[in-house]
């Protein structure tokens, strides 16, 4: 079930968030989580198509997310897969019953624990850049008003995307995706490493980041550059 009164306090903060010159790799972070309280999802993960059409991992509520994004990636198959590929809703999917569908996905998933699957397209006009997926514990069913919920956060991470371009220059549109791409690329490598210096979890290392990015007003990426540079030159400054 979605939760009104969450999803009321949702709009409203991506009201204050979307201003000049906002991080868009924290926003889209951001908005996976929101969009796992407002729809009781386990999990939530994001993908973008790049300028050459692949897919990739971009943003997840929580590890379990990035796992069966990328699991769907390097596999080829998948709801979120078959959203970009058709610009069209996966919603109700039971993975009890998928197995036909998706026969290396579906099985793995429900060996992690999840049961349902659910996956909105990001699009642009007719062009899809990207989606939104959420997985549920249960056999989680969304009604046809719900749906049309969840699709709306989709728009909101487009949005997100493309803030302030020229939505009518391809070219301009290719750059902004692969920028926001490269640019999670980057966090992840200094997440990861932060990890193994400091001894604590991706997920610790990543709330390090954003909380210095925040606090110092920078971008979530110049934090994880910094991070990255420190490590490998303890002494620079």
């Amino acid at each position: 079930m979605i939760s009104v009164t969450d999803l009321s306090d949702f709009f409203v903060e991506v009201a204050d968030t979307l201003v000049d010159e906002f991080d868009v790799v924290d926003f889209l972070d951001n908005l996976t989580a929101k969009a796992a309280v407002v729809s009781s999802a386990a999990a939530v993960g994001l993908v973008l198509s790049d300028h050459r059409g692949r897919v990739r991992f971009m943003a997840s509520s929580n590890e379990s997310g990035k796992m069966l994004e990328l699991l769907q990636i390097q596999n080829q198959e998948g709801p979120c897969l078959d959203c970009l590929t058709t610009g069209v809703p996966v919603v109700n999917a039971d993975l009890a019953h998928a197995g036909d569908r998706w026969p290396t996905f579906a099985p793995r998933a429900i060996e992690a624990g999840f049961q349902s699957v659910h996956a909105f397209p990001m699009r642009l006009r007719d062009q899809v850049i990207g989606a939104l997926n959420l997985f549920g514990a249960e056999d989680t069913r969304f009604e046809a008003d719900e749906v049309k919920v969840v699709q709306a956060l989709a728009d909101v991470a487009t949005i997100a995307i493309l803030h302030e371009r020229n939505l009518g220059q391809a070219e301009v549109l290719t750059e902004q995706l692969q920028s926001a791409l490269n640019s999670r690329v980057v966090i992840e490598q200094a997440k990861g490493a932060l990890a193994q210096a400091d001894r604590i979890s991706t997920s610790d290392a990543f709330d390090v980041m954003r909380s210095r990015a925040r606090s110092s007003r920078r971008r979530l990426v110049d934090v994880a550059q910094e991070v990255l540079a420190g490590l490998e030159n303890p002494d620079r400054t």
